[in-house]
Formats: structure tokens, sequence, C-alpha cells
């Protein structure tokens, strides 16, 4: 029974939610150049200058930061949620770790070392610094995509604020310049509030909601208080 449920059922079956969600990534992606772009032009107008082309405009600043922002906050929600669960628990909250295991927990239990089985990935069983970089490269790399998409909202941020103020016949910012400006930290915070809300709304109604069949929700009939069980 477990080697038949474990049995592939060809690409698009064991690969339909990478591809569900990598496929309305991009449509939403490009819906948002649509609409971006008409919004941009229409700023344009207003300010008495020419329309951009919509090549012209995938490739400006204005486009790149209003994706980088939000590619950085996400990256920040998961960042966190991965090395805060290490540590941090919730009671009756599938979203938790069960409470006697919080922390990084033994060997044993991580399939480490010894204690690493045959179809363990590579390095889980070596020791010394590349089984300490493996056992922390989901955060370590969450945390990475966060600090690359926050530099790229900044200087991107930096180019689009500096063309609003030429257009406007003011001076430009330097990058520090416009890491001060309300300008950066209302694009930044209005997003990490929205993600933060996100998860902790996800750890507190899990704890007394079901959805059937879904990872992220505790069997329907789990108690209340079962913590760490997924259905």
């Amino acid at each position: 029974m477990t080697e038949g449920r474990e049995r592939g059922g060809g690409f698009w079956r064991d690969n339909s939610l990478t591809l569900a969600f990598g496929g309305a990534f991009l449509l939403t992606l490009a819906c948002q150049a649509v609409a971006g772009h008409a919004e941009f032009n229409e700023q344009l107008t207003v300010d008495g200058m020419q329309p951009l082309g919509f090549g012209d405009y995938l490739t400006s600043s204005d486009f790149a930061v209003d994706v980088s922002e939000n590619w950085q906050s996400e990256f920040l929600q998961f960042f966190l949620y991965i090395f805060g669960t290490v540590w941090l628990v919730q009671r009756g909250s599938p979203e938790s770790k069960e409470i006697h295991k919080a922390g990084p927990e033994s060997d044993e239990e991580q399939r480490m070392g010894d204690h690493a089985r045959s179809d363990s990935p590579r390095w889980a069983g070596t020791g010394g610094w590349r089984q300490a970089l493996y056992s922390r490269s989901l955060g370590l790399v969450m945390g990475g995509l966060f600090v690359l998409s926050w530099l790229a909202q900044s200087i991107t941020g930096t180019a689009a604020y500096n063309g609003q103020q030429l257009r406007q016949l003011e001076d430009p910012v330097t990058w520090t310049g416009y890491l001060a400006t309300p300008d950066f930290w209302n694009r930044t915070l209005q997003n990490w509030q929205s993600e933060l809300l996100a998860v902790a709304a996800m750890v507190v109604l899990s704890i007394y909601l079901r959805q059937r069949g879904s990872p992220e929700s505790k069997p329907v009939g789990a108690a209340h208080t079962t913590t760490g069980i997924e259905g």
C-alpha cells in the first residue's frame, strides 16, 4: 500500500503544485506589467510627457521596484518563519512542531551523521562545515534571496524616485539618501506587515479550522489541542 501511494503519476501530476503556482505567477506578473504600464503612462500624460512603450516600461526602474518590493517581503516571510519555527511553537497548530521538540533537535531525529539513511542527502551524513551548512541551507537561501531582492528594491527604487524628482524639477538623491526617505520605508513596511499578519493568521486559524486533504491543515477530526500533525 505504501509503495503504491508513493508511485509517481507522471510528470504533470508529480509536479502539479509547482507548475500551477509557477504558471499563476507568470500570469499575474504579465497582468501586473500591463496594468503598471497603463498607470505609468497616465502619470506621464498628467506630467505633460510622452507615453513610454511597453518594452521600455518592462526594463524601467519603475516596473522593477514594484516587482522587487513584493518579492523581498515574501522571502523575508519565509526566512523568518523557517528560523522562527525552530524555537517558537504554538499549541494546537499544524504550522508548529510539537511543543517538546522546540530547538534544533537531535542528530537521530534529524537523520544526520551516523543516523543518516541510505536515501539521505550526501551532506546529511557527513560532518564538519558541509553538514552544518546543509542543515541550515533552506533558511540561508531564503535569507540570501531576501537580501538580494531588498537590495534590488532599494537600487531600482532610487532610480524610480529620482526619475520622479527630475520630472518635478527637484534634485535627485543618492542611494543612501533614498534609504532614509518615507517612500522607501512606506513601500517596505506595507509589505512586511501584510506578510507577518498572514503568517500569524494561518498559525492561529489552523488551530480551530480545517481543510480536508490539505497538508496545511490538521485532519478534520483532530482535536484543537493537537500540535504539529498535518492532514
